[in-house]
């Protein structure tokens, strides 16, 4: 079992940046990949970004390349999301995900889900 927590939402404007984090406990947590997917009102939950074991490969949406960078410190069990250049359409719950069996940007193929944390961009 792995258990993960989200921090770091917040209200800030467009333009803005943010750091989310998710603590892992549990399992070994260098023992899986992380990845990141969001929900906003109304919409289907999407892909974000995701890291490998070793942080050697990232993966993200197209909708945030560039702006957004997911890392992860394998000493601190932690994962990170840093979001730069905040557009209002990045407003959504945030959800941090843990060991994928098979298509990171398929929610259903990872195993482990957090509570989600709140990210609102205003105009």
């Amino acid at each position: 079992q792995v258990q993960l927590v989200e921090s770091g939402g917040g209200l800030v404007q467009a333009g803005g940046s943010l750091r989310l984090s998710c603590a892992a406990s549990g399992r070994t947590f260098s023992s899986y990949p992380m990845g990141w997917f969001r929900q906003a009102p109304g919409k289907e939950r999407e892909f974000v970004a995701a890291v490998n074991l070793s942080a050697g490969s990232t993966f993200y949406a197209d909708s945030v390349k560039g702006r957004f960078t997911i890392s992860r410190d394998n000493a601190k069990n932690t994962v990170y999301l840093q979001m730069n250049s905040l557009k209002p359409e990045d407003t959504a719950v945030y959800y941090c995900v843990a060991d994928p069996d098979g298509d990171y940007s398929k929610g259903s193929d990872w195993g482990f889900w957090g509570q989600g944390t709140q990210v609102t961009v205003s105009s």
